[in-house]
């Protein structure tokens, strides 16, 4: 769900104090107000989920000195400064600082809503940005995000822990839409590195010159070509496929360059390759064994069976909850299509047919079966799957809906009990076959 954005005012003027306030609170904005720069630097910390808008002159600490020090907590945070006739000179140097922009008084208030509007979509940004890079490099929340209980992702689970630890050069393959740049960061976060940079790059979105530029250097714009940049951590290279023969001679002098464990790790990710040539023969062979030395092909979501559902009911569940309303009940027949679909776009896929899924719920039409179909109609022919016994199907609804229900009540065995009409007895037998514990519900 979408972070709600407070702002700070500080002002040691309680009249100005209530006045911006009462404006932004009408403009739809959380305020809190602060009557000096102490207290303000009392209540806001580096992580602060908003912006801050403060006067320069103030009795005691002044907003200049305010400013510099919310720039040492966090650089990022958005100051607005509001200053007095003549203070011009004074918000330029401010803005050199860090601060986010100014306003002279007197202003215009819907300036002042523009910019406060402005400043929060930056923050937002910024912190989702922070939250994003602190999730990929905890090993154990990442782990929790390839799901799915099906013996190709227990494999795929051990792999990752097993070549995170072992620091060499690993090469990612599989279908589009598998979660290849998903493992790519687990790879690093479970391992040595996981401190370190992580540097990807997609090498199809790029020019064969910028490329060599990005990566080697030298970068136009200023800053460290991209294998400085990861020196002692990962660099990911995506679309490995797309590389030249003149940067795959490069990038094999910089693998070759390095001692064992080499400095810096490459993952590479091959994203496509046509079926009548394998990734070998589009990679000169030798970059290609010292990438495939180890290798982790994911596997297709058309084979990974229940995961399907699984994976179907915690994405619906997480856009309903994103989007405030009730996710849609997938019935016997829903998750039968479900299991039998083709999936050409893998998990990427089911992820947008549960947001749409979603959407149409809380329209209250459509149906899961319809969006299944007009998307393998785009999608054109594909690889369908195995046809399953009808046990297989009804197994897997069956474990689906405990689960969901369990998950609902927080493990509460009566309330599921009297949902689904179960004796306990029964529910205990089949809690038991499908290896679901209570436990993991409370």
């Amino acid at each position: 769900m979408a972070r709600t954005m407070k702002v700070a005012i500080v002002d040691d003027e309680a009249d100005m104090r209530q006045s911006v306030s009462q404006w932004l609170a009408l403009s739809g904005f959380d305020t809190e107000a602060y009557a000096s720069a102490e207290e303000a630097l009392k209540a806001i910390g580096p992580d602060y989920p908003g912006v801050v808008v403060s006067d320069i002159r103030m009795p005691g600490m002044d907003g200049m000195a305010m400013l510099k020090r919310f720039m040492s907590l966090d650089s990022a945070l958005p100051v607005i400064m509001i200053t007095g006739h003549g203070d011009v000179p004074m918000a330029v140097e401010a803005m050199r600082l860090g601060a986010y922009d100014f306003l002279e008084k007197p202003f215009n208030p819907d300036r002042m809503t523009e910019l406060a509007k402005k400043a929060t979509q930056a923050r937002r940004m910024t912190l989702d940005n922070r939250a994003l890079r602190r999730e990929l490099s905890d090993g154990s929340v990442i782990m929790k995000k390839l799901i799915g209980a099906s013996p190709a992702m227990e494999r795929l689970r051990e792999d990752i822990l097993d070549l995170g630890q072992a620091d060499s050069h690993v090469l990612i393959d599989g279908e589009t839409g598998t979660g290849k740049t998903l493992v790519a960061h687990a790879l690093h976060a479970v391992g040595p590195r996981a401190g370190k940079k992580f540097v990807t790059i997609s090498c199809a979105a790029w020019t064969e010159d910028q490329l060599q530029a990005r990566l080697f250097g030298p970068v136009e714009e200023g800053g460290l070509p991209l294998v400085d940049e990861a020196r002692g951590g990962t660099l990911c290279l995506e679309d490995v496929e797309a590389l030249s023969h003149p940067l795959q001679s490069r990038l094999l002098t910089l693998i070759n360059e390095q001692d064992i464990p080499p400095e810096t790790r490459i993952i590479a990710i091959c994203n496509q390759h046509s079926p009548d040539k394998t990734l070998e023969d589009v990679l000169r062979p030798d970059l290609f064994y010292r990438l495939g030395a180890m290798t982790i092909v994911l596997p297709p979501l058309r084979t990974r069976g229940e995961d399907i559902l699984t994976l179907f009911t915690r994405m619906s569940e997480q856009f309903a909850e994103e989007y405030g309303c009730d996710a849609p009940q997938v019935t016997a027949q829903e998750a039968a299509q479900l299991l039998q679909a083709p999936w050409p776009g893998n998990v990427r896929q089911l992820v947008n047919i549960a947001e749409r899924a979603v959407l149409q719920n809380r329209r209250g039409s459509g149906s899961i079966a319809s969006l299944l179909m007009a998307d393998n109609e785009a999608s054109g022919p594909a690889l369908t799957t195995e046809g399953k016994p009808l046990k297989d199907y009804v197994e897997a609804f069956e474990r689906m809906l405990i689960d969901n229900t369990m998950r609902r009540h927080r493990g509460s065995i009566v309330a599921v009990m009297e949902e689904l009409c179960l004796p306990r007895r029964t529910l205990n037998e089949k809690m038991a076959k499908y290896s679901l514990q209570r436990a993991d519900y409370v």
